[in-house]
Formats: structure tokens, sequence, C-alpha cells
């Protein structure tokens, strides 16, 4: 029998379960998309259950349970907060610590009664790691690097926001840290809720609108804001600052500063935001480029992990790997809060004296990030048969056959194959794919299908092999979370009419041959794509190069605006019927939406749909 370590993440946003085996993630996934409610913050029964009946265990196999975070510790940041703040915030105080002192400083004890209440055995005991501890297990013992510096930068865990580390076989040194509340999570949050975007879910909106605007803010940011240093490191000027006195990001000293109140997050987006986003986008890799610097001189590594909310930032990771500062760098997929899961059970399988097995094949820990559940044909076939769906079946070659026509046709396709990914990125398991050719694909695809903002960008999956035909990549980028550049070669010259286009204007000017993935300033956020990862993702791609010379695809994930991904046949059908998607590939089954009664009785309804 394996030596099994159970890692959980709850309570505050993105909780999670993961299995390790011996040191090897076997199964993980977030609570969000079995309850349906994004970001979820419960505790994650469901995502235990999946775990463990995927590998056929029950909790008296498991050896340990490991927690993302010393909840202690983070209770006496929380009240020093408070208290450092008081009489402001009282309100917010009220509020907050009864929750505190009944049961969330006890977050260990709560998490072993809900295990007993899933009744699948004895409860082992529950070891606790720091969240950055957590964070840095995740981003460097599943990374296939013998050694390598290590970078976790969030918001907070209980007081570090940005650490430094040096990983070397099992072996994880700390190295240098920054404490709470000086956070470069927290003043990338401070704009996203200042631009009228949801904090922890709306900075990548932010980090998209970036390239619309100008940084004429920057300079102000380095005066007022945030005193960097030549090292990376770097204080926040609190006064500014409201996240200490209450339950908001910024108050009359940030409008002040920056001439005006936050946007109404219902009204239009303006030349300020988009200037906003830019300007603290900008400082942003400028501090993440200088701490990379750091890292290399104070570890002495060609290799870097990254972890921790910030490693979310694409365009950031794509700076820090076009500086050259490293050889290589390798970014957790589930990079933020739920990745905690994984990195506590990982540092604890290390403890436990498990090894790093994949070091040596060239490959990372990661199965592709596939480490959710997967649902085998037989399930498909029983769900579409009891509810008389219409349907073709296929072998698996003609699914990309058929599939890869239908794209090349102006079609869009839900894809749905296999086990789904760990983390926020449809990685070709959850997907919703498109021609990248077609320049309307991508408002038709924000507005008819995703329901959300036309700023929006979608990303591009390329063959692996063909990558460097098509974005200036310095190495692969299969977790989708390295932003880069169109490839010259499939750039077009710009129009000689369109000077003055600026803001979401900028979306109507063509810059290259794939505009359906080209952001208006010309880069796209890549995932590559080998065969041996995602042979079936790979198997469509191959087979829409052959009908159309082009290795590339729209791909964004299987969902809608403010739902989880998909997880079940029936969330995929459902959001097939309620979107504008044309087709959908479900395991050996072909959908199409021509064929459905919904569509039958009611014709295209697609142009019934608000456009909000």
């Amino acid at each position: 029998m394996s030596d099994l370590v159970l890692g959980l993440s709850a309570y505050y946003h993105d909780s999670a379960a993961a299995l390790i085996a011996d040191g090897v993630p076997v199964a993980a996934a977030q609570e969000e998309r079995f309850s349906r409610r994004r970001h979820d913050p419960a505790f994650p029964a469901r995502a235990v259950e999946y775990c463990l009946r995927e590998s056929g265990v029950t909790l008296d196999d498991v050896s340990a349970v490991a927690y993302y975070e010393d909840p202690a510790l983070k209770f006496r940041r929380v009240l020093a907060s408070y208290l450092g703040a008081a009489p402001l915030g009282f309100g917010s105080f009220a509020r907050g610590v009864p929750e505190w002192l009944s049961w969330k400083r006890r977050a260990t004890e709560v998490v072993t009664a809900e295990l007993a209440a899933l009744g699948r055995g004895e409860v082992p005991s529950v070891e606790v790691r720091r969240h950055h501890a957590s964070h840095a297990a995740s981003a460097f013992l599943p990374s296939p690097y013998e050694s390598a510096a290590v970078l976790c930068v969030d918001g907070v865990g209980e007081w570090a926001t940005t650490t430094l580390w040096h990983g070397r076989g099992s072996d994880l040194r700390q190295l240098g840290e920054l404490r709470f509340p000086h956070s470069l999570g927290l003043l990338y949050s401070a704009f996203t809720y200042f631009c009228g975007f949801k904090v922890d879910s709306g900075e990548y909106k932010l980090m998209g609108l970036a390239p619309y605007g100008k940084p004429r803010y920057a300079g102000l940011i380095r005066e007022r804001l945030i005193d960097i240093k030549p090292d990376g490191s770097f204080r926040l000027d609190m006064r500014h600052f409201a996240f200490l006195k209450g339950e908001v990001m910024t108050g009359r000293a940030f409008e002040k500063l920056l001439g005006g109140p936050r946007r109404n997050p219902e009204g239009p987006l303006t030349e300020r935001e988009f200037d906003l986003a830019a300007s603290v986008q900008e400082v942003t890799e400028e501090v993440m480029i200088r701490l990379a610097r750091t890292a290399r001189e104070r570890t002495g590594e060609s290799r870097l992990c990254l972890a921790g909310g910030v490693a979310l930032n694409c365009v950031a990771n794509g700076r820090v790997i076009e500086e050259g500062i490293f050889d290589e760098v390798w970014i957790q997929p589930a990079a933020g809060d739920a990745g905690g899961a994984l990195g506590a059970a990982l540092a604890v399988a290390a403890d436990r004296g498990a090894p790093r097995a994949h070091l040596g094949s060239g490959r990372d820990a990661m199965s592709g990030a596939l480490l959710g559940p997967d649902y085998g044909d037989a399930e498909i076939a029983e769900y579409l048969d009891n509810r008389s769906i219409p349907y073709t079946r296929l072998d698996p070659a003609s699914v990309a056959d058929r599939l890869a026509k239908e794209l090349a046709s102006g079609k869009v396709a839900g894809w749905f194959q296999g086990r789904s990914e760990f983390g926020p990125r449809a990685l070709g398991a959850r997907s919703i794919l498109g021609d990248p050719r077609d320049p309307r694909m991508q408002s038709a695809m924000n507005l008819k299908i995703k329901f959300r903002e036309s700023f929006r960008p979608f990303a591009p999956s390329v063959l692996g092999e063909d990558a460097g035909d098509y974005f200036d990549l310095r190495q692969e980028s299969p977790y989708m979370l390295v932003v880069a550049g169109v490839a010259a070669g499939q750039r077009l010259d710009p129009p000689t009419d369109t000077g003055a286009a600026a803001g979401l204007g900028l979306l109507r000017v063509p810059r290259s041959r794939i505009p359906a993935v080209t952001h208006v300033d010309s880069s796209a956020r890549v995932q590559t794509v080998s065969a041996g990862a995602n042979p079936a993702y790979h198997r469509l791609l191959t087979a829409f190069k052959a009908e159309t010379g082009c290795p590339v695809l729209v791909n964004t994930s299987f969902n809608v605006r403010g739902e989880p991904i998909v997880n079940s046949p029936h969330d995929a059908y459902t959001c097939f019927m309620r979107t504008g998607i044309d087709v959908l590939a479900i395991g050996s089954f072909l959908l199409d939406k021509a064929d459905q009664p919904r569509w039958q009785e009611s014709g295209d309804w697609r142009e019934e749909i608000p456009l909000d």
C-alpha cells in the first residue's frame, strides 16, 4: 500500500483537496467544481470524497492529513491588525472576530470533525504547514528540477506576503520574507477593487485590461504608494489603503491621490481604468523582475519555481522569462490557495521520506494538471440515453476529425474529455474551442457564449512542436501561465487609418493571422500542448492543422461568467444548451445543437440572449 497524505485548503476561498501517494499527486480538485459555487470557501467535503474514490481508498488508508496554513498564527495576525488600526475598523472587527474566536483559530479541530462526519474511516492526525511553506512545496516538489530558487508572492498567508526559498532534493530552506501589510498581491487587489472588479477573482480582468491603457500613473504609484528597493523588497504607504481598517481595499485617501472615486462595478470602463490597470501592471512586473534577480543572486540557481496568487499574473511571468534571469522557469498550475492543499500534502509526504521519483524524466509530477474527475463513455452514454439526448458515437480519431471540420467552418465547440484540470485554467479537458483565424470569434465568444466583458482576451492552445512558428516563447508553456508576443511571421502590418484608435476601439484593429487570440498589444497567453500530457487534445489540434494548416485553437474555460468550470456531463450539457455553443464533444459522443429538442422547438435562440 502506498503512503497516502491528504491535503486540504479551506475557509478563505478556493477550498480544495489533494491526495499524494508516495510523493506523487494522484488526485486533486476544488470544491467549487462539485458545489457549483464559484471560489467556494467551505470545507471541501465533495473534493475529499472524490480524491478517496478516485484512488479506491478510505481515510483508514491515509497516513496523515495536511492543512495548508496555521490558523492560530493567522488569528494572531488578524487580531494584531485590528488592534493596530483601532478605533478605526470597529465594525469589521465586531463582524469578523467572533467567528475567529468561536472556531476559525481552531480550524484543524473543525477539519478533523468534518472528515469524521464523512464516515469514510478513522481520521489520521492533522499536520499544519504554514501558508507560504505550502506554496513553496507546491512550486518546487512537483517541478522537474533537482534544485531551484523558489519565489512565492501573494496577498497574505499568516504574516508572510512574499517569500524566497532554496530548494534542493526534497528540502526547502527559507531565505527571506516580507510581511503583512506590505503585499504586492494586496496592492494589485486594491487597484482591482478601485477599478470596479471583485477582489480575489477580478485580478485577471485587470491584467487583461492593462494593454488598452498607458502607464501614466506608474510614477505616482512608485512615489506615493509603494517604495521599491533594488532587491525587489518594498513597503506600502498604508495611509492610502483601507484594508487594515475595514472590509474595503481603498478609501478617500486613495481616491484623492488618483483624482476621483472608485468605478461603479456596473459603470462603463473609461480611459482612467485602462491607464490604472496599465500602471499597476508595470509596477508589478518591475517588482517581480527585481525579486527574480535577487533570487538568482541569493541561491546561485539557474532555475526558478513560482507559486502564490501573483504567479497567476501571466504577463509578469512572461516578463521574468523574457529578462533571461533564469534558464528555466516552472510555475505551479494551481498557484493560488487551492494549490496550498497540494503543497501542504507534498510537504508532509517529503517529511515522511517520500522520494521525488519523477526527477530525471524531464517532466514534472503534475500529470498535465489533469488530476480531477473523469467520466467514462459508459457513464456519459447513461446520462445521454436516460434523457433521450441525440448524439453520434465515434471512435477517438473520428471525434477529432469531425470536430476539426466543424471548428474550421466557424462553429464553436464544447470539449469535455478525460480528467478535469486542477487549477483555474482550462487546459484542453473542460474547454470551449474556436477558430483563431476568425476575426469575429473573440467578440462572439465573449458576448454570446461566455456572457462576459468584451475586452477580455482569449488564449491560444498550440501544438508544442509548432509553437515557435506562432509565438515568441523562450520555453514550453503547458499550463497557460505565460504571456508571449505573437511571432513576427504571424503579424499583420497595422492599417494606416487607425492611428486614433484607443481604449476598446483597439479591439477592431487587425493584428495577426490569428486575431481571435491576439491581444491589443500583439501578445497571447499561450498553452503549448504535447501528445504525452494530453493525447486527445493533441489529436484534435493535429486534425485542425490538417484541415486548415493552422495548429492553433482558441481555448477558454468551459463555463459562463460567474460559474465554475463544468465538472460533470450534466454541467457540460446544461452549459451547451444555455449558450451559443454549436457542438459538444463529450467522450466519444458528438452532439449537434441543431439536433437537440429545445433547439428544434425554439430555433436559433442565441439571438435572444441578453448581451450584458
